[in-house]
């Protein structure tokens, strides 16, 4: 079940981008579809929501969103340059303006000393231009990836705010 703010944050981003006539598409690795879920909660989704990839593993990350090999296999899939290239890489295999992505440890288990359960990298953008930001709370699995999902959201609204702010400006 979607909560208020996250509905009022996706009715917003449903505006922006029903009004820049722009796509947007998820890759979703520890938040398992919830993003996309925040997407499609408003009406008329299927003009600016074309699919989201739930990439769970590695494999599939590499496989379907083009995250380079050794980026995973040195820095782990939870650091900021996983989350920028499923941004990129989504952008590119559901042929979208945007992406929205998310990578971490949502818990009971997982996690490093390094990169502790609750670790989550959220990254949101374009092919040319990303921004990330880092969850590191533990609060159990249920709320971080309720957490996760609304600051995905809430990041990807304030991208497309700049972004529409610049359109004007330029």
């Amino acid at each position: 079940m979607i909560d208020f703010e996250s509905k009022v944050v996706s009715r917003e981003v449903s505006q922006l981008l029903w009004e820049m006539e722009k796509t947007v598409g998820t890759a979703e690795s520890c938040t398992g579809g919830r993003i996309a879920e925040a997407l499609i909660s408003i009406p008329g989704a299927s003009k600016y929501f074309k699919g989201g990839i739930v990439c769970y593993v590695d494999e599939i990350k590499q496989r379907l969103l083009n995250v380079d090999a050794q980026v995973l296999e040195e820095q782990t899939a939870v650091c900021e340059e996983v989350a920028r290239q499923l941004v990129k890489g989504a952008c590119h295999t559901l042929n979208t303006d945007y992406a929205i992505a998310a990578t971490g440890y949502a818990g009971p288990t997982g996690g490093t000393k390094d990169i502790p359960i609750g670790t989550i990298w959220l990254a949101c953008g374009t092919p040319e231009k990303q921004v990330a930001v880092k969850v590191e709370e533990d609060h159990g699995r249920d709320i971080n990836l309720a957490i996760a999902t609304n600051k995905a959201m809430q990041l990807f609204l304030n991208f497309l705010k700049e972004e529409s702010v610049e359109k004007v400006e330029r």
